[in-house]
């Protein structure tokens, strides 16, 4: 397989993650009822596919050996510095809409 590919594979597979990670931590704090054990699958899903796209690398299942290497350089830090930078403005932005909308 291309090393593209496996990139992909392998960010898709993170940030799908991270985000059924975050949606369950927050609908399991929001949320009543069914919905509470429905975020904690979330939840749990979220934190294995982590735990799995961790030990895929470690282990060098599905990544070949030449990109193991440079994984944590070309997918796991870039990743996570634009992740972060989204996230930062987002809030931002989230911020700045009620801050303009309590204040009118």
């Amino acid at each position: 397989m291309d090393e593209a590919l496996y990139i992909f594979l392998l960010v898709f597979l993170m940030i799908f993650g991270l985000g059924l990670l975050l949606a369950g931590i927050f609908t399991v704090y929001f949320g009543s009822g069914k919905s509470r054990g429905i975020g904690a699958g979330l939840l749990i899903f979220g934190l294995l596919l982590g735990i799995m796209v961790f030990l895929m690398n470690e282990m060098g299942f599905i990544i070949p050996d030449t990109l193991r290497w440079q994984l944590w350089d070309l997918v796991i830090f870039p990743g996570l510095v634009f992740l972060g930078a989204a996230i930062l403005g987002g809030a931002a932005a989230v911020g700045m809409f009620l801050l303009a909308i309590m204040k009118s």
